[in-house]
C-alpha cells in the first residue's frame, strides 16, 4: 500500500511543497509515495496581483501541470484536522463528507486579511481573495453610471502597507478609466503611521512621496478608521471622509486551519517550525507558505506572508517532508537574501535589497522589473514533467 504525503492547499506554498516532493521521489526512484493536493480548486490564484485591474485574468490552472508530474489533485475544502488519527476531514465539490489519511501533512493553507468587528465594515472592499477583488473591479466600473459626486471620484485605502501603497498608486488611472480621463479624482490613504510608507521603511520613502505627489495620492497620517458606511469613513478622532469606495488593506492572519494543530503559534497564527519546516512538536505535520512561522537565516529574519518567501518555503517543504518519508537528509530552509518590489502605480516601481530595504532601482527600470515579477517569474512552470521538477529544486535562489 503506497504511503500518502497530504498537501493542504494550492497556492504558492502547497504548488511547490507538490512540486518539489514529487521531485525527490523521482531521484530516488521511488513509486511507493503518493503526492496528493486537497484544495477548492486545482488553480493557482495570483494573489500578489489583485490591486492590478483585469483581476480575472489573474490565476494559472494546475490540472494539466499535476498530471504531468503525478500529483493527485482532490477538490475539497476542509472541516477538520485530525492530527492522532493522521486524518483530514473535508467537503467535496458536492458539499459530501470525505476523509483522506495521511502519512506526512504539509499545510499550506495561506492567509487571509483581518477584517475588525468595526460598524460598517461590510460596507469595506479588499484584493485579498479574487473574489472580492472582482467584486471591487465591477464597483469601480459601475461608478460611471452615478451622478457625479466628490464622494464618486473619492477612493479611502485603510492601510499604508505594501498592499495599500500599491492598491493606492493604482487607483487614479483605474478610477480615470471608468469615470473619463478628466475626471477630479481623489484617493486618500488613512494610516495609523506617523511617516509616509512608514511600515516599508526609510528606504524606499522618498519615491513612495514623490510618486504619491506625482499620482495625487493624499495620506492621512496618525489616523484610524473607526466605522465605515456606503458613504464612507469615519476616523477614530471624528474626522468624516465621504467616499463611495472604500478599500481594506489592514492586517493579515494565518489560516484558522493552524488552530486545529496542537503547537505553538505566533501573533499572526503562524506555526513554528524547525528549520525543515516540521512543526515544532509534531511528527508528521510540516507548515509552509503564510502559516509557517520559519527563520530565513540565523541573524534573526523570519518570513514574510509574501510569494517571494513561499516559493522558496513550498520547495523546502515539500523535498524534506519527502526525505522524511524516504529517510534521507533533509535540506535545511534558508533565505538569506530578502528583496521587495512596490508597484506605484504609473509614476513605475521602486525595488529594493536587504531588510533595510536599499533601493537599487526606480521609475521605469522598477517597473520593468516589477512587470517582469509579475507577469512571469510568479506563474508556475508548464506542464513538462522534467521542467517543472527541476523548477523545484530548493537550493534555487527565489531572488
Amino acid at each position: 500500500m503506497k504511503q500518502r504525503i497530504l498537501i493542504v492547499g494550492a497556492g504558492f506554498g502547497g504548488l511547490w511543497s507538490a512540486l518539489s516532493a514529487t521531485r525527490l521521489l523521482d531521484i530516488h526512484s521511488r513509486t511507493d509515495v503518493e503526492v496528493t493536493v486537497l484544495a477548492p480548486q486545482a488553480e493557482l490564484r495570483v494573489r500578489p496581483r489583485f490591486y492590478e485591474a483585469g483581476v480575472h485574468r489573474m490565476k494559472a490552472p494546475l490540472g494539466e501541470l499535476f498530471a504531468a508530474v503525478g500529483v493527485r489533485f482532490v477538490k475539497g475544502l476542509v472541516d477538520r484536522i485530525d492530527v492522532q488519527g493522521q486524518r483530514v476531514a473535508y467537503r467535496d465539490e458536492r458539499g459530501a463528507g470525505a476523509e483522506l489519511a495521511y502519512d506526512r501533512l504539509v499545510l499550506a493553507t495561506g492567509s487571509s486579511v483581518v477584517r475588525p468587528k468595526m460598524a460598517g465594515v461590510e460596507h469595506a472592499f479588499d484584493v485579498d481573495q479574487i473574489e472580492e477583488a472582482m467584486r471591487l473591479e465591477e464597483h469601480i466600473r459601475a461608478l460611471g453610471s452615478r451622478p457625479a459626486t466628490r464622494a464618486r471620484n473619492t477612493v479611502v485605502v485603510a492601510g499604508g502597507g505594501f498592499t495599500g501603497i500599491e492598491t493606492a498608486t493604482e487607483m487614479p488611472a483605474r478610477l480615470r478609466e471608468a469615470l473619463g480621463a478628466d475626471a477630479e479624482v481623489q484617493v486618500i490613504v488613512v494610516d495609523r503611521g506617523s511617516r509616509i510608507g512608514a511600515a516599508l521603511g526609510d528606504g524606499p520613502r522618498a519615491q513612495i512621496i514623490e510618486a504619491s505627489q506625482a499620482l495625487g495620492i493624499q495620506w492621512c497620517l496618525d489616523a484610524s478608521v473607526a466605522s465605515v458606511d456606503a458613504g464612507g469613513v469615519t476616523l477614530a478622532d471624528g474626522r468624516r471622509i465621504d467616499a463611495d469606495t472604500v478599500v481594506w488593506t489592514v492586517g493579515v492572519r494565518a489560516s484558522a486551519l493552524t488552530e486545529q494543530i496542537p503547537a505553538e503559534r505566533d501573533a499572526q497564527g503562524r506555526l513554528h517550525v524547525d528549520r525543515s519546516l516540521k512543526v515544532i512538536g509534531q511528527d508528521a505535520v510540516y507548515a509552509t507558505g503564510d502559516v509557517a512561522y520559519a527563520a530565513c537565516d540565523d541573524l534573526g529574519h523570519f518570513a514574510l506572508m509574501s510569494c517571494q518567501h513561499a516559493i522558496a518555503l513550498g520547495r523546502s517543504a515539500g523535498n524534506n517532508v519527502a526525505a522524511d518519508l524516504l529517510g534521507v537528509e533533509p535540506i535545511p530552509y534558508s533565505q538569506p537574501k530578502y528583496v521587495t518590489c512596490l508597484d506605484l502605480g504609473a509614476w513605475g516601481a521602486v525595488y529594493t535589497e536587504g531588510w533595510d530595504r536599499q533601493v537599487k532601482l526606480e521609475r521605469e527600470e522598477g517597473k520593468r522589473l516589477k512587470t517582469q515579477i509579475n507577469s512571469v517569474w510568479i506563474y508556475p512552470p508548464e506542464a513538462n514533467r522534467a521542467e517543472a521538477l527541476a523548477a523545484a529544486d530548493p537550493l534555487i535562489p527565489v531572488a
